[in-house]
């Protein structure tokens, strides 16, 4: 069984999604959000919120797997460094954790959860719902995490077919 951490990296607000995948049987575990804005309009003490927030879950949950989303060429430079900066924190607590960082672009995210790479955001909340069985939608930023997470098991488990190596487990971990 997988246990992966899905991650839609913001500077205010970071989404995180996690679930289980045994075969091709999904269960939920968790989501929701880290709440960064917080820490006020300094960066660095929203950085060290994600890194810490980040770190919690990967104590609580131990997933042995985490995706997060690209940073994509926003309008605003300034918003596109600081996306980036929250996507660096949160890659540093998972690989302080000793986990395999897989990223995924928007356009492949959506593509894996809705069908097509244009879809918007009420169709990926919708898919996720209906995937993951929950009773309710999930808030945006988690149901992206979540779409993350489920792109990454679909991927994983494509690239394992294709190369026909098998699943290794290293200390708990996939390799």
């Amino acid at each position: 069984m997988s246990i992966i951490l899905g991650i839609d990296p913001g500077s205010r607000l970071t989404g995180y999604g996690v679930i289980a995948q045994q075969g091709r049987k999904f269960t939920y575990l968790g989501s929701g959000c880290i709440k960064a804005i917080a820490s006020g309009d300094d960066l660095a003490g929203r950085l060290q919120t994600i890194f810490a927030g980040v770190s919690e879950i990967i104590m609580q949950f131990n997933p042995n797997m985490f995706a997060i989303e690209q940073v994509f060429m926003a309008k605003n430079p300034d918003s596109a460094l600081k996306l980036g900066q929250a996507r660096g924190a949160a890659i540093v607590a998972a690989t302080n954790a000793k986990l395999i960082v897989a990223e995924y672009s928007a356009r492949q995210i959506k593509k894996s959860v809705v069908g097509t790479g244009a879809a918007d955001k009420a169709q990926v909340q919708h898919m996720v719902k209906t995937i993951l069985k929950l009773p309710a939608t999930p808030q945006a930023d988690a149901a992206d995490a979540l779409a993350v997470a489920l792109c990454h098991a679909h991927s994983y488990d494509s690239l394992v077919k294709m190369s026909g190596q098998v699943k290794k487990t290293v200390r708990g971990r996939l390799r």
